[in-house]
């Protein structure tokens, strides 16, 4: 795609939170999914849910959710991710036409956010916000990994400021409106729990993770209300939860678990990161 007749997000990440050189790039990606061994499972899938720290420490977990699509094609996906900046909207997307990475561009859908803001505002009232030049890390991220295993495709991008519950079931109900009839993926980005020590990190990121496989988005999002587990981005896990149970999903299945401690050996504080599958099982 010719990015002179597009206004492209250049990309803030490239060079610090993975490389800038393209077959550098390519190289470490296909290094962590060919190290990647994901469990076996039944069913279609229909989302992921995957960290977003610099692939030197989240990428060989966050390959355990990206193997699986390897062979796939989507012509449509949405990622869901937290906002680490305050945008003071409860979601937001990019002001932008395509994301760039040393990988390509990546085209935003225009219509497909169209009809998700149009869905918002006859459900709750709602609009998305527009933003230009953003930095934020938990969106851009996953791009590399799905242009090295899906190709081309078209972009969701939502970056989600809430944790209401209510609000993030209107947008998920909302989003499965949109993907409804489009051969679509769902993306969810989150870190686990920040800076404790491994012991408890691993106490803590397991809690979250058995919440995450119950399926139950409301549930899920307690766990930090309750103090027994974090995750920065719930609100696009809770999100990705309400959105693909309207479109007939039935289970979360847990990929891989690592900490940031498994790459810099320093285990006093630590980072947790998880992969999971979202699967549409076959009915019996």
């Amino acid at each position: 795609m010719d990015k002179r007749f597009l206004d492209v997000r250049p990309s803030p990440l490239a060079g610090r939170w993975y490389p800038a050189h393209p077959q550098v790039l390519t190289q470490n990606i296909e290094e962590y999914l060919a190290a990647a061994s994901p469990p076996p499972f039944e069913g279609e899938v229909v989302g992921i849910i995957a960290p977003h720290a610099g692939h030197r420490y989240s990428g060989p977990v966050a390959a355990y959710a990206y193997a699986l699509l390897q062979g796939k094609s989507f012509e449509l996906v949405a990622i869901l991710a937290p906002q680490h900046r305050p945008y003071f909207a409860a979601y937001v997307t990019s002001a932008h036409q395509a994301y760039e990475t040393p990988l390509g561009i990546v085209p935003i859908d225009q219509k497909a956010l169209a009809e998700l803001e149009g869905q918002l505002r006859a459900s709750a009232g709602e609009s998305i916000k527009r933003v230009r030049q953003d930095e934020e890390h938990s969106l851009e991220i996953h791009l590399p990994f799905l242009q090295k295993v899906l190709g081309q495709f078209r972009l969701l991008p939502i970056m989600i400021g809430i944790d209401d519950p209510k609000g993030l079931q209107v947008l998920g109900v909302a989003l499965a409106k949109v993907l409804q009839g489009h051969k679509a993926l769902i993306v969810a980005s989150t870190d686990l729990s920040h800076f404790y020590p491994q012991s408890l990190a691993e106490k803590l990121d397991r809690e979250m993770l058995q919440r995450m496989e119950s399926f139950d988005p409301l549930y899920f999002l307690r766990a930090e209300v309750e103090g027994k587990g974090f995750a920065c981005g719930r609100s696009a896990v809770a999100t990705a939860m309400w959105a693909a149970r309207e479109l007939g999903a039935d289970q979360i299945k847990v990929l891989h678990y690592a900490t940031s401690g498994d790459v810099t050996g320093n285990y006093h504080e630590v980072v947790g990161y998880g992969a999971a599958v979202i699967l549409r099982r076959p009915q019996s």
